[in-house]
Order: structure tokens, then sequence, then C-alpha cells
């Protein structure tokens, strides 16, 4: 077997260059090494593809190549080990199709209004003229809008600690120095420690969430939770307490985490080109008042902003790892079993050939062209896309048209937002630092910008 070229590099050290600037990184090992690359990970080669055509031959292979939940366990930590990510086979398939319920269409629409509602309710708190920093703002309004939507929690003190266990979480080994810490066992400063202390409460709390709405059985509910406490599993049996609490766990946390993101860095762009800003204002207000969430979620100014915001810093930098079951050829290269398929979501993305100026926010790219699932891939693909893929692009919609179409904000700096690697996802190093200067003038003598019941 010739495996693709790549750096010779120790990977500890990789991993500290990926780290101190992971977008550099990354560029820097595509112009050297082209759209297929190898590193090696002790004995076992991780094959990285951004090409498309190699990125449809690992999403479209099962047969040779398998998505096993084994490749995710690190996830296991905080979700759990029956979550979505660490399945395989028949049972992944029934608990990804049981989660997928959540997400339909009538639910969607019918929680629009509640978006709307905790985005005004949230960034009404800001005051005019101090500087505020967005990231945290706009991750607690998608970890509210998440926890509501997958539990069915508004309120009271079991949803107050179960939000405040998920923020932090959230926060914890995002820096540098707690991915180092987090190799000794330090006690109980230990990030790894903590993180168990977090995880121990959490599990708790949502057992006992359980516990309660086994007892009341109420089948009127509408949340995600709901469905799997009545859910059969594939044998026709109901789901373990165990099972459902680690099923809603990771929906709850890329909700938070990677929406809560994807919003900060289109509320930078938006506001760093005056243009974009601009056209955005003249599309949501040629909507009028009280528009219907299709309406919202169907404009095309918006969805391209969305979709280059997610193109040039994707909050899913590679898609899940997939493991060479028997000998398979990927883009003229014999693979061996063992090895480990990645695609490149980042660099993929960065494409000149597909994406011309790469480095530029130019949303028009997506209304001059519709780009197949290889070549714009935010959420990853093949039976391991992100579930919740199309409602974390319904809820970035709905809460930027909410802060958009009331609020006149500017970044404080001018200064370009840096990316901060954290876990899997790359962070506005600053938070994205804004002001509110007021209301939108035309806004001020009328209700905030709501959608109606559908």
């Amino acid at each position: 077997m010739k495996l693709p070229p790549g750096p010779k590099t120790p990977f500890w050290m990789l991993i500290l260059q990926f780290e101190a600037d992971p977008f550099g990184y990354m560029d820097s090992i595509y112009k050297r090494y082209g759209d297929i690359v190898t590193l090696m990970f002790g004995s076992t080669p991780i094959v990285y593809v951004s090409n498309p055509l190699g990125i449809k031959e690992i999403f479209t292979n099962t047969k040779e190549i398998a998505a096993r939940g084994e490749l995710n366990q690190d996830f296991a930590l905080m979700t759990g080990n029956q979550g979505v990510l660490q399945l395989d086979g028949l049972i992944h398939k029934n608990r990804r199709k049981l989660l997928m319920q959540g997400f339909h269409g009538a639910r969607m629409q019918a929680c629009a209004r509640r978006i709307c509602e905790l985005t005004e309710k949230i960034m009404s708190k800001q005051i005019v003229g101090k500087p505020f920093v967005a990231y945290p703002i706009i991750e607690d309004i998608t970890l509210r809008v998440g926890i509501e939507v997958v539990m069915g929690l508004r309120e009271g003190e079991r949803y107050e600690k179960i939000k405040y266990l998920f923020a932090s979480a959230l926060r914890i080994g995002q820096s540098l120095i707690d991915k180092i810490l987090g190799e000794w066992d330090l006690g109980r400063w230990s990030p790894q420690r903590y993180r168990l202390h977090l995880r121990q409460e959490l599990f708790q709390l949502l057992s006992a969430e359980i516990e309660e709405r086994r007892s009341q059985a109420d089948s009127s509910r509408t949340d995600m939770l709901s469905d799997l406490i009545f859910a059969c599993d594939e044998t026709g049996e109901t789901l373990s307490d165990e099972e459902v609490r680690d099923l809603v766990l990771s929906p709850i946390f890329a909700a938070g985490d990677a929406s809560g993101t994807a919003i900060s860095w289109a509320l930078y762009w938006i506001h760093s080109i005056k243009d974009v800003r601009s056209r955005l204002l003249d599309e949501l207000d040629s909507l009028g008042e009280n528009p219907d969430p299709m309406s919202i979620v169907a404009l095309p100014y918006l969805s391209a902003v969305c979709n280059e915001a997610l193109r040039i810093y994707p909050t899913q930098l590679f898609a899940f790892p997939r493991l060479v079951e028997s000998t398979v050829e990927i883009m003229g290269y014999e693979l061996n079993p063992g090895t480990i398929l990645t695609g490149n979501i980042y660099s993929t993305h960065q494409r000149e050939d597909l994406y011309p100026e790469p480095k530029e926010f130019k949303p028009e790219r997506f209304l001059e062209k519709q780009f197949s699932p290889y070549e714009f891939l935010p959420f990853g693909g093949g039976s391991r896309v992100c579930i919740g893929g199309t409602f974390a692009l319904f809820e970035m919609k709905l809460i930027l048209a909410t802060i958009l179409a009331n609020y006149q904000l500017e970044l404080v700096s001018k200064r370009p937002e840096r990316p901060k690697f954290g876990g899997l996802i790359c962070y506005p190093a600053s938070g994205v630092k804004m002001v509110m200067h007021s209301r939108r003038q035309h806004q001020e003598q009328s209700q905030p910008l709501v959608v109606r019941s559908v």
C-alpha cells in the first residue's frame, strides 16, 4: 500500500502547530500536499480528503468503508456511551430516525416564535452605548432554544441547573492550557476531573427528569425527550432511561456550541461589510411586520449569508471519521483495512476552483451557483451528517433576522476577528465585541420582529 503524501512531523507536534493557527496550518498542508494527505497517529494512518470526488467516494461507499461509532468515543465523556455518535448499524439508523422526528417541519415552525421571543428578551437587556461580547450572549440564546426543543423545559430550578451545567461543560477544555492540564491528574483542579463532576451532576438531573416524565406519561408533549420516552427500538422494546439520557445530550450540546458559534461569526461578517448589512436589512424590511417563519427562512440573501459564514469558518472543521474495513481505492490510492478516512470540510470550502477568492466573504456566490453536498458540507455528510443541520440553519436565520431588524449594532474594533480552536470548533477569538447604538429607527414605535403562528 502506498499512502498519500504527508508530513513526517510527530503527531503531537502537528497538534501543537494546528492549535496555534488551525486555518493557517491547514492552508499550508493543502498548498504543499494537495487535496489528499496522510497524517500518522502512531502506526495508524489518518487520510484527510478535501476533494469533492474523493469525499463522495468516502460518504457513498458503505461496503468497504464504515462510519464506526468507536471512532467517536472522545465524545462519550460528556454524551454517554449510547449517544447517536457512538452507535452503529441498525441501532444507529433507528435512533437517528427517532431523533429526526424532533426536527420535523411542523415542529420547527411551532418553535419559531419562541426563538424570536428569546432572542428579543435577551438582546433587550444590553445597555445602549455599553460594549458587550456577542458570543456568550448568542450561546445563551441557542442553548435555551436547544433545551426547550429537545427537553421541553422553559423555566424552573431544574431547567436553570441543566442550562448552567451545559454552559459550563461547553466552556471547559476550550483553551490550550486546559488541554495540556487535561493530560495530568491534578485532583479536583484537573479539567478532566471537573468534566467528570459536571457529567455526574448533569446525568443525575436528566435521569430525574426522565423518571418523572415516564411516571406522568403525558403523550401530548411534543419535545424530543418525550418522543424518546414513548419510542420503541428496533426490536419493539421501549428505550431504557440511560439510552434516552444519552440520546438527548448531543443535540443540546450541538445547539449551544455549533449554532452559537456560527451565528456569532455571521454577526461579525455582517457588521464588517456595510453592503452585506444594508442588503440584508432591505430584504428583511421587504417582508413587512410579523412575517411567517417560512418567509424568513426562504429569504435568498439571508440564506446566502448564513451559508457563506458556514463556508469560510465552518463550525465543524472535519466530517466524522470513517474506517477502512477492506481494501479500497480512494482517489487512485489503494488503502488497507485500519486506515482512517476523514473529509476535510475546511479545506474543501477553501478550494479556489469552487470558491474564487475563498478568503473573502462573498454571500452572492451562493446565489450564483448551487453546490453539491460534497462541495459544501458544513454539517458533514453521508450516514453521519448532523441530524440538526436543517434546524441549525432555521434557528440561525431567525436569530439573525430578529437582531438585525430590531437593533443598530456596530463592531467595537475594526481589527479582523481571529479564529480560536477549541474541541472541534473554531470560535471567534475575542467573542465578537459589539456595541448597541439604539433600536432601529423605523422600529422604535412598533413591536419587535416576531413570526406569526403557523
